[in-house]
């Protein structure tokens, strides 16, 4: 005798009325995926790269608005100075603290938390009186500002396999938007309104985007089994257990050094005679970053059809031969226009390549191989930094731009010179796709 099984049903009329109209009209948002795979869409990726933007974009705003900040809080140039140098530490804390959250639980409520700190953050920032309260409160936002490599750990967790490079190209756009947009928007909108609205403005978009994330991101549980500080104490040994990282992380930094040498060097050389451009000239150099931000996506998508490796020295190579051109093209517009683009475009790309197959070690819990590669990378664009705009003041531009050279040609040596392997199209972890914290397979799992 069969049993019936109440259960199949919704025992009420009404209930089973809209469970046969939903069953012949699915109604499906734009954000929502199909049920049977844990993969992001098209439309969520575009969603995260904008919200990496704005993320990203929230620690530079205040740069360009340096001196009317310095006069409303009635202090010095370098006082404001330094309150701003606590965002890129804060950045540095929130890498290394933050990121690896997205992984210990569901990344839409720790992503969302963020961007609501964000929002809190640059409020109070509108409303500060006093120079020390202002870079305290940056490296709070700091901090929170790297959402967007939490971001970027998500798609990697959740895109689809043989899409994933593509993907992270989409976000690395989305996040290299931000680095250019923040200060041009920051310096519009602080001519427009004063920069204390231009900071209200952006609060709220970030409390937008802060409920934004809720609805749209997946609702997945966190893919690692371990508690929160064993996860932190385990980053460090990831060097001595992953050659892919490590290999990544040497070449990552050296280009990054070189990356940040050529920017801030090239605007002390355009600040001094013969060129004496103001900071507003010098600022519209950063729109041949373009370039740079569309290589990101064709990169992605280069990396899934050939591998890491290729695009990598490609990369490299172009970057490395635009150096040596910006070493003489200086005093042509034009011609610095152009290297610059291609110097980006070629860093971008690589970067896109050598960060895909940090976040396929491990696709189930990719945010403390992320963390560890980060911390590491932008180390050394804050070494870049502050030698590139030493050396410029000091052995003049033309030596800094061949010394930038040399460092990208030395990270393709140290590419050529790794035995090539599959990791470095496609990452995997020791146990062949399993999870280095517990050997169970590292999926994405449902709430």
């Amino acid at each position: 005798m069969e049993l019936d099984h109440p259960t199949t049903a919704p025992p009420c009329p009404v209930l089973r009325v809209m469970a046969v109209f939903r069953q012949r009209f699915p109604l499906r948002p734009f954000y929502a995926r199909p049920v049977h795979s844990d993969h992001i869409r098209g439309p969520v990726v575009w969603f995260i790269s904008l919200a990496a933007a704005l993320g990203t974009a929230a620690i530079y705003p205040l740069q360009p608005a340096i001196a009317e900040v310095g006069g409303a809080l009635g202090t010095s140039l370098g006082s404001v100075g330094v309150a701003l140098a606590c965002g890129p530490v804060g950045y540095l804390c929130g890498l290394a603290l933050l990121v690896p959250l997205v992984d210990q639980f569901p990344p839409r409520y720790v992503l969302s938390a963020q961007f609501g700190a964000l929002a809190v953050a640059l409020g109070l920032n509108a409303m500060v009186g006093q120079v020390w309260l202002l870079g305290l409160v940056l490296g709070v936002l700091g901090a929170c500002s790297s959402a967007g490599a939490g971001l970027s750990s998500v798609t990697a967790r959740l895109a689809s396999p043989d899409r994933r490079a593509t993907a992270l190209g989409i976000v690395t756009a989305g996040i290299s938007a931000g680095i250019l947009a923040g200060r041009i928007v920051g310096g519009w909108l602080s001519d427009l309104l004063g920069w204390r609205a231009m900071l209200g403005v952006l609060a709220a978009g970030c409390a937008v985007v802060a409920v934004a994330v809720l609805l749209v991101l997946p609702s997945v549980s966190g893919g690692n089994n371990r508690g929160y500080l064993a996860t932190l104490r385990t980053i460090p040994g990831l060097y001595l257990r992953y050659p892919v990282l490590r290999l990544a992380a040497v070449r990552g930094t050296l280009w990054f050094f070189a990356f940040c040498a050529v920017w801030s060097g090239i605007a002390v050389a355009l600040s001094r005679p013969p060129f004496s451009y103001t900071a507003e000239q010098i600022g519209l150099y950063a729109f041949a970053g373009i370039l740079g931000m569309l290589a990101t996506r064709i990169a992605g998508a280069w990396t899934d059809r050939v591998g890491a490796r290729r695009v990598v020295l490609c990369g490299l190579g172009l970057a490395g031969v635009s150096s040596a051109v910006l070493a003489v093209a200086l005093p042509s517009t034009v011609s610095t226009l152009i290297c610059l683009a291609l110097f980006d475009a070629g860093l971008f790309a690589a970067q896109v390549a050598n960060q895909s197959t940090v976040l396929a070690i491990e696709p189930g819990a990719p945010a403390r191989f992320n963390s560890a590669y980060m911390v590491v990378y932008f180390a050394g664009g804050s070494l870049g930094t502050a030698f590139g705009a030493t050396a410029a003041e000091r052995i003049g531009w033309p030596l800094t731009a061949l010394v930038t050279a040399a460092v990208l040609v030395a990270a393709g040596v140290v590419t050529l010179l790794a035995r090539e392997s599959p990791a470095e199209s496609t990452a995997v972890a020791p146990d062949e796709g399993r999870s280095a914290c517990d050997g169970t397979p590292a999926a994405p799992r449902r709430r």
